[in-house]
């Protein structure tokens, strides 16, 4: 177990009654390694990345007692059923990319942008020029945990940067929605414009079939058109999306596109259609992700200001920038109430911007949990939109195990009454939070989670065996 060079638990002078502290302001950045954290914060373990994979850790997913966590070499499965025992099952090499990845009954799905010489695990790297290069999505069958199957491969256009499940009403198939982005002149199979996603439908009878349907354009104003600007003041245009959350049960999904956010109908998983628009070019540089409330009433975005490589959590930039931004959706349209980031200040050596989270199971209130990279982890109380509030944090000091700007927390997630943190360097981190405001969520127990797709909470005590 990794073992940080000096543990400590920093307790704010002034508490309030519900456990909440006040942020550390720049002159108590943590040491290098030295773990700090809010007073409703345990740290339960830490299990180290395996050596099999060489590369960084990325997004994770989870399904009954296990947890899937992704690697830009290929990606791992955890044993989670006792939490403070978490324990690597198996590894699989097959690198392309970022791994991102959800999971559904026995199958596992995960993104390849990195454009290969073929679509096999011992592929290498080959130029997206090159005609006869591949990118796009990998199948694979997990039913034996110690011995994943590599089951299909299907390509798309400009590979996946991520991919969002949405099941059908039937329970007959599964549609995965790939976002992509980068296109170039010189790419046979990723020219500009593209302002499409593509969709793949994969049949659970015979996933062997899964093949893309449809490449439907969300743009066909080409959308923002961006501003070239010096960082930290350029924002990006839309050349596709970079992620979508789809809550399927109400129909609706959500697009963080680079340049703008937007909402979709998905009533008809094969024909998705955007309602609503929405753009921010005063602070928001790249729209990066998006999570609904429970309600499905808020979206927050977030934005991924320098790609997750700058050191965005000072004073220089500011609380505006490489923040949340929470819209309330009304009558259909997205109004945006208030921004919140970390504030908590880092080191320059440390990469920190909002990045992925999801949702804590607590009724009648809005609350999420979420990294950012070397900023740690996050649970923040958005419940009044226009004042969201942190509740609770976990970080380390800066990461000397890498090269600077290269470390921390790329996802955190809840699930089953814990949080997991998947760190770049260090590996799968597993926090428990004590907080009364949240408490309540231990009892909700879900079968599977993937967080780009959402799904209404379970009764207390009652879970959803396979559901979201």
């Amino acid at each position: 177990m990794f073992t940080p060079r000096r543990a400590l638990i920093l307790v704010a002078a002034l508490v309030a009654a519900t456990g909440a502290t006040l942020p550390a302001q720049a002159a108590d950045i943590p040491a290098p390694g030295e773990i700090v954290m809010s007073s409703n914060i345990t740290h339960v373990t830490n299990v180290p990345k395996p050596q099999a994979l060489s590369d960084i850790h990325t997004d994770m997913a989870f399904q009954g007692d296990y947890a899937f966590v992704g690697n830009y070499y290929g990606f791992s499965i955890y044993d989670i059923k006792q939490p403070k025992k978490t324990s690597l099952v198996s590894s699989v090499v097959c690198p392309g990319g970022q791994m991102d990845m959800s999971v559904y009954g026995n199958l596992l799905f995960g993104s390849v942008d990195s454009s290969r010489n073929d679509d096999s695990c011992s592929s290498t790297s080959q130029s997206a020029s090159v005609k006869e290069s591949w990118e796009g999505m990998r199948i694979f069958d997990v039913s034996d945990k110690s011995n994943p199957r590599y089951v299909k491969s299907v390509e798309t256009n400009c590979g996946s940067h991520t991919n969002t499940l949405v099941p059908d009403r039937a329970g007959k198939n599964v549609y995965i929605y790939v976002s992509s982005y980068g296109p170039n002149a010189n790419y046979p199979d990723c020219k500009p414009p593209h302002d499409l996603i593509s969709i793949i439908k994969v049949p659970l009878d015979n996933p062997a079939a899964a093949a893309v349907i449809a490449t439907p354009n969300l743009f066909p104003d080409g959308g923002n058109p961006g501003l070239p600007l010096p960082y930290p003041n350029g924002k990006s245009a839309t050349t596709g999306c970079h992620d979508i959350t789809a809550y399927p049960e109400k129909g609706i999904a959500a697009g963080a596109c680079m340049g703008e956010g937007v909402l979709l109908d998905i009533s008809d998983p094969e024909q998705p259609k955007v309602t609503a628009k929405v753009r921010d070019d005063v602070n928001f540089a790249f729209w990066h992700s998006a999570t609904f409330n429970n309600e499905g009433t808020k979206v927050v975005f977030t934005d991924e200001l320098g790609g997750g490589s700058r050191a965005t959590c000072n004073a220089a930039i500011g609380p505006n920038k490489g923040a949340n931004a929470y819209y309330d959706i009304v009558g259909g349209q997205l109004v945006f109430k208030g921004y919140f980031k970390i504030a908590r200040h880092q080191a320059d050596t440390e990469n920190c911007v909002a990045h992925n989270g999801s949702l804590i199971p607590v009724k009648g209130r809005d609350v999420m949990v979420q990294a950012w990279y070397q900023g740690g982890i996050s649970v923040v109380d958005f419940t009044d939109s226009a004042h969201p509030q942190e509740i609770a944090y976990f970080e380390r000091g800066p990461d000397e195990t890498a090269p600077p700007l290269d470390g921390g927390f790329w996802s955190a997630y809840y699930y089953n009454g814990y949080i997991y943190g998947s760190d770049f360097n260090l590996g799968l981190d597993v926090l428990k939070l004590n907080d009364p405001r949240t408490n309540q969520a231990n009892s909700v127990k879900m079968g599977q989670l993937n967080a780009q797709t959402q799904g209404s909470y379970p009764e207390h005590g009652r879970g959803v065996p396979g559901g979201n």
